[in-house]
């Protein structure tokens, strides 16, 4: 496998950084961008320069590129491989019916679907991250292809503003889509791990009332009095500052069902919070807050379990993708370079980095192996092919 990194701007437009794809073909290429560039002119010109790769990217809430971070322009990585195959489909959420839980497993199971197959090896995804259940989605995706085959990726996102998210799968970007991409043969590394560093803190609550992704009630009392309380001065700015404080939800008779919820919105009327996923009712539900360190840990372990997942007797390049969510990067602020650094610091040698800051990571998990959807996780997936 060959590996091509790319930057873009709207003066210069897409410029080389890393590696190059000499000349095999170009079959795959991922790009994320942040929604108040001109993502849909940068995503026509990959077409061009590409013509017959499958074309995959999403808005975000800050690039990962090969240096640093970036807030500005776009970045893409684009694909050659020896014997490796793929496929790319993608769906609207218009397409499907019932409530938006119903809906959102539809997709999924329709993706799934589409990209099943024997030899198929893994699933990156990316979807709409304000108009999709995440949870819901992932959970249709399984529901087709079965557990043994690894789901990665994440939701698309918007910054703290929480306006407007797109996806492109082989067209312009828009909202509502649903991108994912199969590989399939002997040859392709499929790798991920997932890490949080976060602590739980606070009492311990049950969820009484909840809609799908909305959560209603809390020990029976409104679920977005309970978190204002908590926030105090900073429940001015929700939901952005609820980024700040996600919530640990598990069946309380099964610890492995444990994920971490964050907050996308909040509904006055019904004094409701809208998360990522589901919240089941009468799961447990615990608030979370972070360290720097905390999360740089987490970071580091999910790079790690990649590596080891990644094995040996690879040929040409490594590609990690790092999905992280934005609410790391609100905490961490000028350290965030922190968190991309110890995940560095676990990847293969050489291994050329491309990412982006989520409403959601969806990834194994590191427990259980489950394909889930978390939040205020960093989430890696690395891609490589064999020797053989």
């Amino acid at each position: 496998m060959r590996v091509e990194h790319l930057d873009w701007d709207g003066t210069r437009g897409w410029r080389v950084q890393l590696g190059g794809c000499n000349a095999d073909p170009v079959s795959i290429v991922l790009y994320f961008g942040e929604r108040a560039s001109p993502i849909t002119r940068a995503a026509a010109e990959l077409r061009a320069i590409y013509p017959g790769a499958a074309i995959l990217g999403c808005s975000t809430g800050g690039q990962i590129t090969g240096t640093g971070i970036t807030e500005t322009g776009v970045t893409a990585a684009a694909l050659s491989f020896g014997s490796t195959r793929h496929r790319l489909v993608h769906r609207r959420i218009e397409e499907a019916q019932g409530t938006p839980s119903e809906a959102a497993r539809a997709l999924g199971k329709s993706i799934g679907e589409a990209l099943r197959a024997d030899d198929l090896v893994g699933i990156f995804v990316l979807s709409d991250g304000l108009r999709v259940n995440g949870s819901a989605l992932v959970t249709g995706l399984v529901d087709a292809v079965g557990s043994r085959v690894p789901v990665s990726g994440g939701l698309a996102g918007d910054g703290a503003n929480f306006g407007l998210t797109v996806v492109g799968a082989n067209e312009a970007p828009a909202e509502g889509c649903v991108g994912g991409l199969g590989f399939y043969g002997t040859s392709l590394r499929f790798a991920t791990g997932t890490g949080g560093g976060w602590e739980v803190f606070g009492p311990r609550r049950r969820v009484t009332s909840a809609a799908g992704n909305q959560l209603l009630t809390l020990d029976g009392q409104p679920a977005l009095a309970l978190y204002e309380r908590y926030l105090g001065d900073e429940a001015a700015s929700l939901p952005s500052s609820g980024l700040l404080f996600p919530l640990l939800i598990w069946h309380p008779d099964q610890p492995a069902t444990a994920v971490v919820r964050t907050l996308l919105g909040i509904d006055r009327t019904t004094n409701a919070l809208i998360f990522a996923g589901d919240m089941p009712l009468g799961w447990h539900a615990q608030l979370m807050r972070g360290t720097i360190d905390g999360l740089c840990d987490g970071a580091r372990d999910a790079a790690q379990q990649a590596r080891d997942n990644l094995g040996a007797g690879l040929c040409g390049d490594t590609l990690a993708i790092m999905v992280s969510c934005i609410g790391r990067r609100l905490l961490m602020g000028q350290r965030t370079m922190d968190d991309i650094e110890a995940a560095d610091e676990a990847l293969p040698p050489g291994a050329i980095r491309l990412g982006f800051f989520s409403y959601g990571e969806i990834a194994p998990d590191s427990a259980s192996g489950l394909c889930k959807l978390h939040n205020q996780t960093m989430t890696v997936t690395l891609l490589a092919e064999s020797a053989a």
